[in-house]
């Protein structure tokens, strides 16, 4: 469905040339079609588990002159390290407009990198390949966010932030009842009680 809203918001500007669900149906679609722009989300099913990272490792030799531009619903610091070292250039998340991200697939493919501003001070961590903290600086490993799918610190940054169940399922397109297993997950997994609790925990490691 997102997929599809993507691509009608694009087709009045652009020659929409292909589509793929998961890792193995990207490659294989960029190294047969080579396209300009390639417009991938970080959090892709399949490969090796390695998402829009893997795409694009993958991707690069096969379709040299194709510019990269990751648009995910996740500013977070590992996700967008991942795919800047990885080779695209540029980020931006979903609450974009729709006018912002075609002006933002221009700019890509004429060559400029673009990033959502909140996001400057992770891109500038990537590139000089510190690992990151949520306010762009270095930092070791969580071993407590560890614990946490990637959909779950998805779940957990947003309810950390304010949105309720219904506006975090309407960002992640997935179910009220899927967010609150994931929310259900997360406290159980950092031994929290509420999502007071979980605000304060997040706070404290600076990843809202």
């Amino acid at each position: 469905m997102f997929r599809a809203g993507v691509i009608a918001t694009l087709q009045p500007y652009f020659h929409i040339v292909g589509q793929a669900a998961d890792v193995e149906g990207s490659i294989a679609m960029i190294a047969d079609i080579r396209p300009d722009v390639v417009l991938l989300d970080v959090h892709v099913p399949g490969g090796e588990g390695g998402g829009g990272a893997e795409i694009l490792a993958k991707s690069q030799p096969l379709s040299p002159a194709s510019a990269f531009l990751a648009l995910s619903v996740s500013d977070s610091p590992q996700d967008v390290g991942s795919v800047i070292r990885a080779g695209a250039r540029g980020y931006v998340t979903k609450t974009i407009t729709g006018d912002d991200l075609i002006s933002s697939i221009k700019q890509v493919h004429e060559g400029y990198a673009v990033f959502s501003p909140k996001l400057a001070g992770f891109v500038l961590s990537a590139f000089q390949g510190a690992p990151m903290d949520g306010a762009g600086g270095v930092q070791g490993r969580d071993e407590e966010l560890d614990l946490l799918s990637g959909r779950e610190q998805e779940v957990m940054r947003l309810i950390a932030r304010g949105y309720t169940y219904k506006e975090v399922a309407a960002e992640l397109f997935i179910s009220i009842k899927t967010v609150e297993t994931h929310m259900s997950n997360v406290l159980r997994k950092l031994q929290l009680s509420n999502r007071t609790e979980l605000t304060r925990w997040a706070a404290d490691r600076r990843i809202v």
